[in-house]
């Protein structure tokens, strides 16, 4: 169990657990997720932790379908600019590993963002604390727990399938 899923369960949140494996990538490591889930890949979300100018890390959810633009992330948080964390900074704040890194359960609080499109979902995908494992989460919930704030922060309509 990672401390991802002890923290939905703690927290009394509804979710479901979706391992998966990949044999072959053949598009993004994010879509390749979404297809092994068989899940279109709007709905699928990837936590990315960009740095403000002034050194806050703060927490971006977009779909793998899309970038983050850094622009609207820093304009969302109050920021001049924002850049994305080293990857060593983002493991340390999180305990997580890259690739593998859940908006739940993190080792130290961060604001978080969310493209404004996870509204259009009634359940969405989140990484659960480790490569091969999803989390199946409804936004609300999401919303509610972690503080997140809906936003736009992609240049580009998440693709619907």
């Amino acid at each position: 169990m990672t401390p991802a899923i002890r923290s939905l369960e703690k927290n009394g949140i509804w979710h479901r657990v979706h391992p998966y494996e990949l044999d072959a990538i053949d598009a993004t490591y994010g879509e390749a997720v979404a297809a092994a889930l068989g899940v279109e890949p709007g709905r699928l979300f990837k936590t990315l932790i960009a740095q403000l100018k002034d050194g806050e890390l703060v927490v971006g959810l977009v779909p793998v379908s899309c970038s983050l633009d850094l622009r609207l992330l820093a304009r969302a948080a109050g920021a001049k600019s924002a850049d994305m964390a080293a990857p060593k900074d983002a493991e340390r704040a999180t305990g997580y590993v890259t690739g593998g890194i859940s908006p739940f359960g993190q080792r130290r609080a961060m604001r978080m963002f969310a493209d404004n499109s996870i509204r259009a979902f009634e359940t969405i995908f989140v990484s659960a604390g480790r490569r091969g494992l999803q989390v199946e989460v409804r936004p609300p919930d999401l919303v509610r727990m972690l503080g997140v704030a809906a936003v736009p922060l992609t240049a580009q309509a998440p693709s619907r399938e």
